[in-house]
């Protein structure tokens, strides 16, 4: 390999799996190495819809990928698409020859880890969720590290443990900043700021949920509360609507470019618990109700929830529990007792690991 600077990055389809490959990017690119994407064709629809970001400034090598999910005939195809994947992949690997390949898990993923391992390269998984996902348990005893988010992370086989390095997960740098700004109490009698944010799982769930928890909270309680929610685009003019039956005013949009300043000024957040969206919370510092996606892998999203529940740092609601009278009684509780939400914070920021991407690098790196 030489003098080879080229560190590989296997990751697609989702933020989840993206957003901790573009925080790396960047601590390798100022570190002096030459980060590369190899990634599937969902990553190009992603990547049409994010404004900036590291990986828009890297080198992108697309190569063909499979679940391996659904019937018979859909199964030929993935085995198909991951034998060629992998092909193309070992090929990339050879004409670039990297100093190491790390994986995201997710299946876009698999065909260059596959080959990254057949060929004997330096290899590091990253998992973001509480417990190993399917394509990272495929490959852990036969990669060089696995870095994980949580120092408890389930499902790891016992011959790989050793291989277990702990670094957190990345997050963007306008998340980072976060992680030094204190939490704005919320005053015995003042506006509550709340965040709901939810992405295509999340946002139907809360577009029914929230109006409805908001209609039923005494008038001189949703005096008090600014509200911004993440809604699709095809429910806004429903949802706006039920706030102003309500006569409250809040701020609807489908995608928020500035999230980091909103999380940043906001006393609760209202989420699922994907890995990207916890792990922000924790450095940010910011106390959660956290919903988790029921049909998850491994039900992961729960156990993501239920971590920061156990440090008092958040609530863990399941789907069905989730429910407009719970959500009010809950959002009446804290603003009679705001003290709670503060604690809260306090733990959660306990829970984030700002330098994530550079504890990562160095494991790569090593």
């Amino acid at each position: 390999m030489g003098d080879s600077k080229t560190i590989i990055l296997a990751a697609g389809g989702t933020g989840g799996h993206i957003f901790p490959a573009e925080a790396l990017a960047e601590v390798l690119r100022a570190r002096g190495f030459d980060p590369q994407l190899i990634t599937d064709h969902r990553f190009h629809d992603y990547n049409k819809s994010s404004a900036d970001g590291m990986l828009r400034s890297i080198p992108i090598h697309t190569i063909r990928a499979g679940s391996l999910g659904g019937g018979l005939t859909k199964k030929l195809k993935s085995v198909v698409g991951i034998l060629l994947g992998t092909l193309q992949a070992a090929r990339l690997i050879r004409q670039l020859q990297p100093i190491a390949v790390v994986g995201f898990g997710g299946y876009p993923s698999f065909p260059t880890m596959l080959a990254a391992v057949l060929l004997k390269r330096r290899t590091i998984l990253h998992e973001q969720n509480s417990v190993l996902g399917k394509v990272n348990r495929a490959l852990a005893d036969r990669v060089t590290f696995i870095a994980t988010t949580y120092a408890d992370t389930q499902k790891i086989p016992d011959g790989a443990r050793a291989k277990v390095r702990h670094t957190g997960n990345p997050v963007r740098a306008a998340i980072q900043v976060l992680s030094q700004l204190a939490y704005s109490e919320l005053a015995a009698d003042g506006m509550m700021r709340l965040l709901v944010i939810g992405g295509s799982q999340g946002a139907s769930m809360f577009s029914t949920v929230v109006p409805e928890a908001m209609a039923l909270l005494p008038e001189n309680l949703r005096a008090r509360i600014r509200l911004d929610q993440q809604c699709r685009a095809v429910e806004l003019k429903e949802v706006r609507a039920r706030y102003e039956a309500i006569h409250m005013q809040v701020d609807l949009a489908p995608f928020f470019s500035d999230v980091a300043a909103r999380v940043a000024n906001t006393h609760l957040v209202i989420s699922r618990a994907g890995a990207s969206s916890v792990a922000e919370l924790m450095v940010a510092g910011r106390p959660a109700i956290l919903v988790p996606l029921p049909s998850a892998t491994d039900n992961h999203q729960y156990f993501n929830a239920q971590a920061v529940e156990d440090k008092g740092a958040g609530w863990v609601v399941t789907q069905d529990a989730f429910t407009p009278a719970s959500l009010a009684n809950r959002l009446e509780t804290l603003m009679q007792v705001p003290k709670r939400l503060s604690e809260c914070a306090a733990a959660m920021r306990q829970l984030g690991t700002p330098n994530a991407a550079d504890l990562l690098a160095d494991v790569v790196v090593g």
